[in-house]
């Protein structure tokens, strides 16, 4: 029994290690691309889909995703000084973008719950990759077909897992912004709701006070009216005479 509850932290540590391993070779690259220049980092910063390749806070910062605290902030301080406006007066536009990637991934990663986030999208990526990978396997071996598959080599898997985990990014991001757009909706149709009631209820203040300031005015005309209409039917009243009976003559 004792040997079958240990199993599954082993197979844990496993996966752990294998994952550990994988980063270890993306810190290797991370390093070499670290000694960028200024102005190749701010390119970098600022390529094409830009705005979805820095949703993923260790790419932005090219930094292990197990780094330590003050390892991040060492690496802040390196990269934000080199992309610095300051530093980069004849590109100082771009360079104050470029700044601003960087420290809102610093600024991410600092906070613990946004950090264990963008982790787990990290190993769903790399997982997802083995699980293909597996599939492949399996397909080709029904086939009859070699089971090589070019994910086998190092640099492919990497690739593999860096295309995952890019997609992951960008469809979360995707789905946050739909999300508060059905809020942002929301919100609006919940303060015209608010003013509508307001005015409605404004509308019906000022009409009863209205309707009270002008109701002794109402019955005085109602009560001159009554008192017309006594007094033309006075004047109108006529007493019927009986006609005159004449009499006859007889002779």
């Amino acid at each position: 029994m004792a040997a079958a509850g240990g199993d599954p932290p082993a197979q844990s540590s496993t996966a752990d290690d294998a994952f550990m391993t994988f980063y270890s070779e993306v810190k290797q690259i991370e390093k070499r691309d670290s000694v960028l220049t200024s102005k190749q980092q701010i390119d970098r910063l600022l390529r094409p889909g830009s705005s979805y390749f820095n949703l993923n806070p260790f790419e932005v910062l090219q930094i292990d995703p197990e780094a330590t605290d003050e390892e991040l902030k060492k690496r802040f301080r390196q990269l934000s000084i080199l992309v610095h406006p300051d530093k980069n007066q004849d590109d100082a536009d771009r360079a104050q973008k470029a700044f601003e990637a960087v420290d809102k991934a610093y600024k991410l990663l600092l906070d613990a719950e946004q950090k264990k986030r963008a982790v787990d999208v990290i190993h769903a990526g790399k997982e997802y990759v083995e699980h293909m990978m597996i599939q492949k396997k399996k397909q080709l071996k029904k086939d009859g077909k070699p089971t090589d598959i070019e994910e086998d080599d190092q640099e492919m898997f990497r690739q593999a897992v860096y295309k995952q985990t890019m997609k992951l990014f960008a469809e979360l991001e995707i789905k946050r912004k739909e999300r508060e757009a059905k809020e942002m909706h929301e919100r609006k149709r919940q303060r015209e709701e608010e003013i509508e009631t307001q005015e409605r209820a404004k509308r019906e203040r000022e009409w009863q006070k209205n309707f009270e300031e002008s109701r002794d005015g109402r019955v005085d005309s109602w009560r001159n009216f009554q008192a017309k209409g006594k007094s033309k039917e006075k004047k109108n009243r006529t007493f019927l005479k009986p006609p005159k009976v004449k009499m006859e003559q007889r002779e």
